[in-house]
């Protein structure tokens, strides 16, 4: 039997079908999605080759719950800034970025539950003031857009000229109308990051 603290293995056979080694017993994505509510860990495996799966199951379930009626959570507009980040220069940033948003948003989730219901008790339904849980989240989107954008500082190409090493050296070597293509280029990056930016803050 495996520690509490390791997560429980799901394999899936060649028939889609997904075995719960934990219990000894045949689950389901719906059952998966129960387990992730829970906080119980788990990992896919193919039963066949061993391989990690976790990420395509994952994806799986989100795609079954946003494809049913009412479930919908990801915005069209979020879809599409997401889909033009792959290939994108800024790709390897974005994973920590949501992964970090959601984790803060997640640590403010208690308080935004506790205004709910402070509103809904106070008022009749139907009449609910909505302006407290809304600032909340809004607030919590510019703080997201905020460490978004420190992040993008991170990964932004300054060049290193003046700096020690053979780069520095170069850079010294290097005739003034190639520096000037350098620092255009450099331009026409940082204001493309912004662009995407503003973007993401709308």
């Amino acid at each position: 039997m495996p520690a509490k603290t390791d997560p429980v293995a799901i394999k899936k056979y060649a028939n889609r079908r997904l075995y719960n080694t934990g219990t000894s017993t045949y689950v389901t994505l719906e059952d998966l999605a129960e387990m992730v509510k829970r906080g119980e860990d788990f990992t896919v495996q193919d039963a066949k080759s061993g391989d990690d799966i976790t990420h395509s199951v994952l994806t799986q379930i989100i795609f079954e719950l946003e494809n049913r009626d009412g479930q919908n959570m990801l915005p069209i507009p979020f879809l599409r800034q997401l889909i033009a980040f792959y290939g994108d220069q800024m790709q390897m940033v974005v994973p920590s970025f949501l992964e970090q948003s959601m984790v803060a948003f997640a640590k403010e989730q208690e308080r935004f539950r506790q205004q709910m219901k402070d509103a809904m008790g106070k008022t009749p339904m139907g009449m609910m003031p909505m302006a407290a849980p809304l600032k909340a989240m809004e607030d919590q989107a510019r703080r997201n857009a905020e460490m978004f954008q420190n992040a993008m500082r991170m990964f932004t190409p300054f060049p290193m000229h003046g700096a020690a090493g053979g780069e520095a050296a170069k850079g010294e070597d290097e005739p003034e109308a190639a520096k000037g293509d350098d620092l255009s280029e450099l331009k026409e990056q940082i204001a493309a990051m912004q662009r995407k930016l503003d973007q993401m803050g709308r």
